[in-house]
């Protein structure tokens, strides 16, 4: 009677020590997950501040009088996901790009030219915190779906993450990021 009790001490003290382990290993994603998320976010913010600030040097350097850069500056009111700011950008870079191709003048401005250089090089930015966030998520769900760990996960009510790609997105607003 004395050894089946601390058989069974020992085996649950085993299965504790388990759970701790695995429950520490999701833990840890779910940090690293946020760390990358706050890296896409600030990035995210940057693009927008530079794009934002080239409004008012685009109009200044060209006859427009209509709205310039207009999905930027329709973004200022809206909840966006990563996901749709990110999308929004490209397109408000795209937008910034084919004003400088039609107007010498900007490409011969110091500041336009500055914030052309930040856009580039926040570029290599955002593609490596994408990356880096898209491992994390694959490390994250694999380890969501593999026996036993996927008994904690059900307990812990963890769930799978969708990639930075935004293709996999079941109809939900995830890292909204609120007023821009």
């Amino acid at each position: 009677m004395y050894y089946a009790f601390l058989v069974t001490v020992i085996i649950a003290g085993f299965i504790m020590i388990w759970f701790i382990s695995v429950y520490n290993q999701f833990q840890s994603y779910i940090i690293r997950i946020n760390e990358a998320e706050n890296f896409i976010d600030t990035t995210l913010r940057k693009r927008y501040d530079l794009l934002n600030k080239s409004i008012s040097i685009i109009k200044a350097h060209t006859n427009k009088k209509d709205s310039i850069l207009e999905s930027i500056d329709s973004m200022k009111s809206k909840k966006l996901s990563n996901f749709e700011l990110d999308r929004l950008l490209y397109d408000g870079i795209n937008e910034f790009n084919k004003y400088k191709e039609e107007n010498e003048d900007l490409a011969n401005n110091e500041s336009f030219l500055k914030i052309d250089l930040s856009l580039f090089e926040s570029e290599s930015e955002i593609v490596a915190a994408r990356k880096y966030y898209n491992d994390i998520i694959t490390e994250y769900n694999r380890q969501i779906t593999r026996f036993p760990d996927n008994l904690v996960a059900k307990i812990c009510n963890y769930k799978k993450k969708t990639y930075f790609d935004g293709k996999d997105l079941d109809g939900e607003k995830k890292d909204v990021i609120k007023g821009i």
